[in-house]
């Protein structure tokens, strides 16, 4: 955590910090909750439903969750167990945003390929036609999900880029907050952009929404982007689409298996790769960890929990 988040912890809670930096696993999840009143978690950390099987009435009473995103949590079961679970919604939103951009322009003017050959010694200088890619100014986005994070992607590629915005949304959305054009289904969505941008929750209701079929329906020049889990796209299929050039590129701040990559994307220059930076700038980092206390707080206070999902 942050020198700030650390400090301020400290200042009310009697902390333990781990050291090793790998997720907790089943087994320390379940210790955790038996040894501690509240868990800090962080994502990957092993919260299952197996877990929480073994601890009907733990001692832990908060799980309060370092993100936006807690599928790593079986927030039924933990709920069942009389533990509250919360997040740090807001905190994320432009960092992830921001990120979507960056990948955004990477794979579509190729410029990891492009540092990569830099580096390699093997650029020969300035050619007319050298490493062509795609102009994205007044292109089509296609964003999946237009949630808080969805919504400030389409604000940036529109009034940055001048795009012209569709979203798919399993709700309608009234207010888009810009000229944006909701589509009633997934493969509209995919057939009908230049970029696609996944920006959907995790969980088991999302698991593979990118798949084979998706991807089938995308135009060959389009490139697809992913900032929200890695399960939500089917990484064996999109690697397919890619190896068989039925879609342009690929740029991915998370991996279905993280932090395992397969060696076949690895090997694709079209694919833009990230070590998961959705929110990794200090600020962003610090408000999150503040967030998460503001939970913490709240909940010993006996009030509301300002981000509670369960």
């Amino acid at each position: 955590m942050p020198d700030r988040v650390v400090t301020r912890a400290l200042a009310r809670y009697d902390v333990t910090l781990r050291e090793d930096l790998d997720p907790l696993t089943e087994a320390q999840a379940l210790a955790a909750l038996y040894d501690h009143d509240a868990v800090l978690t962080t994502l990957g950390d092993a919260f299952t439903a197996t877990v929480f099987a073994q601890a009907p009435a733990p001692r832990c009473r908060i799980l309060a969750n370092f993100g936006v995103g807690y599928n790593h949590i079986a927030v039924a079961a933990a709920k069942a167990s009389g533990v509250v679970v919360s997040n740090t919604p807001g905190a994320v939103t432009d960092a992830t945003a921001d990120i979507a951009l960056t990948l955004m322009l990477m794979t579509a003017r190729r410029a990891g390929e492009g540092e990569r050959l830099v580096r390699s010694g093997g650029w020969k200088g300035w050619q007319p036609t050298q490493m062509l890619g795609q102009h994205i100014t007044g292109k089509r986005l296609g964003v999946v999900g237009f949630g808080r994070i969805g919504k400030a992607i389409a604000r940036r590629a529109h009034f940055g880029f001048g795009m012209e915005i569709m979203f798919f949304n399993r709700s309608t959305v009234e207010d888009p907050g810009m000229p944006a054009t909701q589509v009633a289904s997934l493969t509209a969505l995919m057939a009908g952009c230049d970029v696609v941008v996944v920006a959907v929750p995790g969980g088991a209701a999302t698991h593979h929404l990118i798949g084979s079929e998706s991807l089938a329906a995308m135009q060959p020049h389009a490139i697809l982007i992913n900032i929200a889990r890695g399960d939500v796209v089917d990484e064996t299929a999109l690697i397919d689409a890619l190896q068989q050039r039925r879609i342009a590129g690929a740029g991915l701040d998370v991996y279905e298996h993280e932090p395992l990559v397969p060696p076949a994307l690895l090997a694709l220059d079209s694919a833009v790769l990230l070590p998961h930076l959705g929110t990794a700038a200090l600020e962003v980092r610090e408000a999150m960890g503040l967030m998460a206390l503001d939970n913490l707080d709240a909940f010993f206070d006996g009030q509301e929990v300002p981000n509670r999902v369960a």
